[in-house]
């Protein structure tokens, strides 16, 4: 009979790439935007997606996805294939584990950052399965954050029960589809709702549109923007 003789496990680095952009003028402190994409899209797709909002005058940081999407067809290479932020079986643990690994791979881009560039705030906007990454990183890292915006997306506020009130200075928007049927509206209303009470400045906005990202979608998150202090360029 085969014996074991030890099992374990071991790191692996993979390169994941980020880009920012700077819109307006560039003299003075202005605030950063972070772009987190969703299942399958990349930063140079998402950067497309968001164009409405690259009028505003701030920093824009887009980060990708660490989990390339094998792609199929094999006619694609692989710098444009789509990617994801976390693994997610079902299991709420795997879960919450994985949006922390891919938490702390932000966290470092952004000290990082902040070694060579001074902002005045930041914004997360996650679309989807960034969304519940954004939303998990706002309330897990709340110094970081200033505004949060989670397009088709949930706050999973259960995975912070007895530990919300450390970021109650977040303002939230939630915009969703009232057609959208990859993720559900109902089940992120009831989490701003819950929000509200525990004294956020968080607002769930029903949109006429689907779980697709569309202009309807960055006009209102940019509009929103506007009212909390940002300027368009």
């Amino acid at each position: 009979m085969p014996e074991v003789v030890r099992t374990s496990t071991s790191g692996f680095s993979i390169e994941v790439p980020f880009k920012l952009i700077e819109t307006g003028e560039s003299a003075g402190e202005k605030p950063m935007i972070l772009y987190l994409h969703g299942f399958n899209q990349n930063i140079a797709y998402f950067e497309k997606k968001v164009e409405p909002m690259l009028k505003l005058d701030a920093y824009h940081l887009f980060i990708q996805g660490p989990y390339p999407i094998y792609d199929t067809t094999r006619k694609k290479e692989l710098s444009k294939w789509g990617r994801a932020w976390y693994l997610y079986d079902g299991g709420q643990e795997q879960f919450i584990h994985s949006l922390e690994k891919a938490s702390e791979f932000i966290q470092h881009i952004l000290d990082e950052i902040s070694e060579e560039i001074s902002y005045s705030r930041l914004c997360v906007f996650g679309y989807s399965m960034g969304g519940y990454l954004g939303g998990y990183f706002a309330l897990s890292r709340p110094p970081y954050v200033r505004e949060l915006i989670v397009a088709g997306g949930r706050i999973k506020t259960e995975a912070f029960d007895g530990k919300r009130e450390k970021a109650t200075h977040i303002n939230i928007l939630a915009l969703h589809g009232d057609q959208d049927t990859s993720v559900y509206p109902e089940p992120q209303k009831k989490c701003i709702d819950l929000l509200k009470t525990e004294g956020y400045n968080a607002t769930f906005k029903l949109l006429n549109a689907k779980h697709k990202l569309t202009k309807t979608y960055l006009t209102e998150g940019k509009k929103w923007l506007i009212e909390m202090g940002y300027v368009e360029s």
